[in-house]
Order: C-alpha cells, then structure tokens, then sequence
C-alpha cells in the first residue's frame, strides 16, 4: 500500500488515499480513503446528482451518529424513479444500530426500502448521546436502485486501517498527478522529477504565482508570464506582456526594489539552490484592462 491521490478525470477528486498500485480493475485503482476523503467525495457525488440527475449518478452518503446513541432510521432520496408510479421519488431507509458499528458496521447498518413505518421512524429518532462518534458510509446506485435490484445500496464498512474503499473495482480511479516546472506531469506520489524539482517545490511555486504576478502587475498590469532562471538561486530575467517583452532595464517598468520583491517570493517557495533544467517560465492571469 501506497499514499497517493486519484481522481476520476475532472468529475471527482483528488482525493487523499492509500492504494496497491498492483491491485488493479480494467487498469483501474482501487483506493481506499480516509474519513475526510470520503466526506469531500460525498459532497462531490451530490453536486453531481443534483447537476446531471440521479439516474445516472452513484452517490456517496456520510451519517454521523455517537456510539451510545439509541437505533436510528435515515430516509436517503434520490431523483424521480423511471420504473415507478407517477411522482415517485427513489429513496431508501438505513438503520443504524450504534452500539455496534465499532463492531462490525457491515452488519450494524442494513439499508431497506423507505416505507411509511421507515419514514416515521426516522422522524421520531434523531441520533443522540455522548460518547465517542462513529460514522455509517452508504454507496447507493440510483440507477440500478430504480430497476429493482437489491444489491445497488450497500454500506462501505472501514478496512483494518479505518479506511473506506469506495468505487474499488468498479470506479475508474486513477492517479492524481503533479506538475514539474519542466513540464512533465508525475502521479501525485512521485516525489521528484527526473529534471531535479521536487514535487514540494512545484506545489509552492503554484500557490507563489499569483503574488509573483500581483507585484509585476503593479508596474506593468498586462504582464501575463516571466521567465525565471535557477543556474543559483532563483531570479526573474525576463517578463512578457503577451507577446511582447518588456524591458528590465532602466527606462522599463521596473525597479530593482520590485524584482527584487519578485525574486524573494521565488526563493521563499523554492528555496536558494540551484534547481536543473532552468530557466522556467512562471504564468499568471493578467490583470482586467
């Protein structure tokens, strides 16, 4: 096992994860998350349902609840049912035995149909108590939900690790990546590049770059690039509005004081050694004309 991140494409993640990169789908990744991973992809799978529709979109649900709490009930809705009567709304009752889910949260949590007595039941009986929190993880399948099958809402009970698979053998995960100044993209648990920059040092050049740029848009507001060498410690040698580059030297739009500002922005990201396969061009939005 691995610590990673992976995303589906641009439609879900990146997430935090470990993962044997040997255990694979089609290809495909089967990661395991940590709770706060899953909480992100909860609300990710949720935004998706509410955009695209349910009917074509898994959904990943978090339900909170204490290990002293009493048996709760929890209605889950989807979208409308195709298969159903008129107006029909999919949805599914899980109850939750807390007592238990340290235990085995495969069987303390069962998710049923949400009938009326469900419904009911899950109004009466909020999750309550003091002790220590414990949390239900449901992977409901609306499509499959819809065409009756009674296999497309399951519980996702942690590993020994107290990680949750979600979508493992099933899902496309597949490698978040990283970067390089040079240009070259690394899964995200590489950490160096083959030219010598270092994943930390990619992942603080791109948080350095906005403020790079604010300080040369105070002079100059069209600048969208600079060119930023690193034979030594970091220093920017050229900046370019567009196309056009602009003059450094006196009679330009900058000071010494102001790249000098720039360059120490540089540093504080990228520290004061030499980094290979310099120089490096460092790109940001230009400023509103």
């Amino acid at each position: 096992m691995i610590e990673t991140r992976v995303c589906i494409d641009d439609t879900l993640g990146p997430f935090d994860c470990k993962l044997d990169p040997a255990n694979r789908w089609n290809g495909w990744l089967s990661p395991h998350f940590p709770l706060d991973s899953a909480r992100r992809l909860s609300a990710q799978t949720l935004r998706m349902a509410e955009e695209y529709g349910y009917d074509c979109t898994d959904t990943i649900h978090v339900i909170e609840g204490r290990e002293d709490s009493p048996d709760t009930v929890h209605i889950i809705e989807g979208g409308p049912s195709r298969h159903g009567e008129e107006d029909e709304v999919l949805a599914v009752a899980v109850r939750v035995n807390w007592r238990h889910v340290d235990r085995d949260a495969g069987r303390a949590a069962t998710v049923t149909e949400a009938t009326p007595q469900a419904r009911k039941a899950a109004r009466r009986r909020k999750p309550g108590g003091r002790g220590a929190r414990r949390v239900v993880i449901v992977h409901i399948r609306w499509m499959y939900l819809d065409e009756g099958s009674d296999t497309a809402a399951s519980i996702v009970a942690p590993d020994d690790e107290g990680l949750y698979s979600i979508g493992g053998w099933e899902w496309t995960w597949h490698f978040a990546s990283w970067w390089c100044l040079c240009g070259s993209d690394q899964d995200w648990h590489v950490l160096d590049c083959l030219c010598g920059v270092t994943r930390g040092q990619a992942l603080a050049l791109k948080e350095a770059a906005p403020r790079v740029g604010a300080i040369l848009r105070r002079d100059a507001p069209g600048a969208t690039a600079a060119l930023f060498e690193t034979t030594t410690a970091p220093r920017i040698v050229t900046v370019v509005d567009g196309a056009t580059e602009l003059d450094l030297g006196e009679g330009g739009p900058y000071d010494t004081e102001t790249l000098g500002e720039a360059d120490a922005v540089l540093r504080a990201a990228l520290g004061s050694g030499p980094i290979e396969g310099g120089p490096h061009w460092l790109r940001f939005e230009p400023a509103a004309r």
